[in-house]
């Protein structure tokens, strides 16, 4: 394999920088990590938090950018920076239009306010070696806001995306030539190691990760731990992720008098978050809008049954008839019935536990590579 000289990488994921290291977003910057292996330089086009301090799930590049152009966040939602977003989107074009030109790959992350913009930069650089991570939902049924459906228009359209390598979560029926399902990963093959989950005698376990927010509905999980132990189920069930919903979610845990049995840690380290899931039975995760849930995959990866939504890939990710998992809809009632199912047929438990975890254990560190290695 031909390594990469001049890696163009244009992201809207913040970025912070202490020390001279730049940290962003984990999920994110673990993944960049994997494809900086095979590239000599790079360049990065980016926004920049100044004054700021990396948070718990923030992490480091391993490699230095050869060039670090930097913007300010986009904010064209909100009506009092829309003219500093409207500088800065300007700013970010013509550095977006300089580097293509110096580059021998590009690659867009979307979607996003940068995303969008870097669709339409591409669009001068046809012969340059290009690919896309859409992150997002690429279900064409979903509904989306108006700059996503852009980007996906832009990144479907085999006349404006010549020489591109377009990577989506699943496999949809109105893909062309350019689009490439792919998934992403967060264990290696070494880190496979038998799964042993606790009996259900101490009683059954929970847990969400994500972020706090209205859109992974992380109320319903409170929900079914009330609904449960109101019922005599002994049940403990942790959330890990922070957010605007925090204080809401708190005093919803008070005032059910549920304090012994639900736990919100906040962000954790991923370490912490795999020992967190390896003792859980069920993962609750009813979000309303996802590309390909990592949380999900990690979570049957340990053998930790999802109780998700129907959204973007994740009907493939855990069947259709419950083989692997099963998709619920945001109604606690349902969602509880059907763990005290499980808990009610064990064997049947453990069976759905090991389908998930065989299924997701094929999409490891060492797989993403192999196939990063093909694309470059």
């Amino acid at each position: 394999m031909n390594r990469t000289k001049r890696f163009l990488i244009i992201s809207h994921v913040p970025h912070v920088k202490v020390g001279g290291r730049l940290f962003a977003y984990g999920p994110y910057v673990r993944e960049m990590n994997i494809w900086l292996q095979h590239i000599d330089n790079y360049v990065l086009i980016a926004p920049i938090v100044h004054d700021a301090l990396p948070s718990r799930i923030d992490v480091a590049y391993e490699k230095d950018p050869l060039l670090f152009r930097t913007t300010q966040e986009l904010y064209f939602h909100s009506f009092s920076k829309v003219g500093q977003s409207i500088y800065w989107g300007i700013k970010a074009f013509c550095f977006m239009i300089v580097e293509m030109s110096k580059a021998t790959h590009i690659h867009i992350r979307c979607p996003g306010n940068m995303g969008l913009i870097g669709c339409f930069a591409q669009v001068f650089f046809p012969f340059k070696k290009k690919t896309a991570k859409y992150a997002g939902n690429w279900d064409p049924k979903s509904k989306q806001p108006l700059s996503y459906r852009i980007q996906k228009s832009i990144l479907k359209s085999t006349f404006f995306t010549h020489n591109m390598q377009a990577l989506v979560y699943g496999d949809w029926p109105d893909k062309t030539r350019n689009i490439k399902p792919f998934f992403t990963a967060t264990y290696s093959q070494k880190q496979v190691k038998p799964i042993i989950k606790p009996g259900f005698e101490n009683g059954v376990n929970l847990i969400f990760v994500g972020v706090l927010e209205a859109h992974k509905s992380p109320g319903t999980i409170i929900e079914v731990v009330k609904i449960l132990h109101e019922n005599g189920i002994q049940v403990q069930a942790t959330l890990c992720g922070d957010g605007k919903e925090r204080r809401i979610l708190e005093e919803m845990v008070t005032s059910n008098v549920l304090d012994e049995q639900v736990n919100i840690l906040g962000n954790v380290p991923s370490s912490e978050v795999r020992k967190l899931i390896e003792k859980s039975h069920f993962l609750v995760f009813i979000s309303r809008s996802e590309g390909w849930p990592k949380v999900v995959a990690e979570a049957m990866f340990w053998g930790c049954v999802p109780l998700t939504s129907r959204v973007s890939c994740v009907e493939n990710m855990v069947g259709e008839k419950g083989e692997r998992g099963f998709l619920m809809g945001n109604n606690p009632q349902q969602i509880a019935d059907k763990i005290s199912s499980l808990l009610a047929s064990p064997e049947r438990y453990r069976e759905i536990s090991v389908n998930a975890s065989t299924w997701s254990r094929h999409y490891t560190l060492d797989y993403f590579d192999t196939e990063i290695q093909k694309i470059i």
